[in-house]
């Protein structure tokens, strides 16, 4: 039996919509992990091959100067300019280019990578089926489903950093307050991460602004790390946008 429930047309893109400054950048190829075999399936109408190319040159992967305090492998999530880092150590990052929250479903915190899957399903939880009633039950995994190619689940959240059958989506504060990245990127991204990294969302507000540059950037930016770290107690570390309703994905 085919895994793809859907194929990718203009109901995976509307389900995908639903689903949950400056450095000096060098080109980055996308990393295979050795001896790895991910399931085949046949190519859907939006080649996820060039979905980096289709990105503005901001939200396209790449290595970036980014000295940081936390160890290598450390994934921080700069939520109000829609950039992910995965730190690579001696000041250096890759950066990518993410969809996040919309208004009201934005998060931040400090928590771990806890579950890694492969053309994972999609099961919408109850609180988005309430309110959207329209909503498929599940949808496998596959070309058409909003997830994409890759998830990376966080632990002590319902939320994933994962992939998207709608690349036009990045850049833009869309989601339910789950991370995705083109499936391009969330390859390259799945093959790098390993179970038990460390994940640092920033919060929307309170960050540096995409116009600073600099180690003034850098120093405002570790202070937001900080920050997270010291409001909430060490074993779950999350605080809620104000105003967000309890159960919202």
């Amino acid at each position: 039996m085919s895994r793809s429930l859907y194929s990718a047309g203009p109901l995976a893109v509307l389900v995908a919509a639903l689903a949950c400054g400056a450095a000096r950048a060098e080109p980055l190829s996308t990393f295979q992990a050795p001896n790895q075999v991910a399931p085949q399936y046949a190519p859907a109408e939006q080649n996820d091959a060039n979905d980096d190319a289709q990105l503005g040159s901001r939200l396209q992967r790449q290595v970036v100067d980014y000295p940081s305090a936390e160890a290598p492998g450390t994934v921080i999530i700069d939520t109000p300019h829609t950039y992910l880092y995965y730190v690579l150590g001696d000041g250096k990052a890759i950066r990518y280019g993410i969809g996040v929250g919309r208004e009201g479903f934005t998060w931040s915190g400090v928590k771990a990578v806890v579950r890694k899957t492969e053309w994972p399903d999609w099961y919408p939880p109850p609180e988005m089926i309430a309110r959207q009633p329209y909503l498929p039950r599940m949808v496998a995994g596959g070309p058409g489903n909003p997830l994409g190619a890759r998830a990376m689940y966080i632990g002590g959240t319902e939320y994933r950093i994962h992939g998207t059958n709608d690349p036009t989506t990045i850049g833009k504060h869309v989601s339910s307050g789950c991370i995705r990245l083109t499936n391009e990127d969330v390859e390259d991204l799945y093959n790098r991460v390993q179970i038990g990294a460390k994940v640092i969302v920033l919060p929307q507000s309170g960050s540096p602004t995409i116009e600073a540059k600099g180690q003034d950037w850098q120093a405002k930016a570790q202070a937001a790390i900080a920050a997270s770290r010291q409001a909430s107690a060490p074993h779950e570390r999350m605080s809620w946008n104000v105003g967000r309703s309890p159960g919202l994905y």
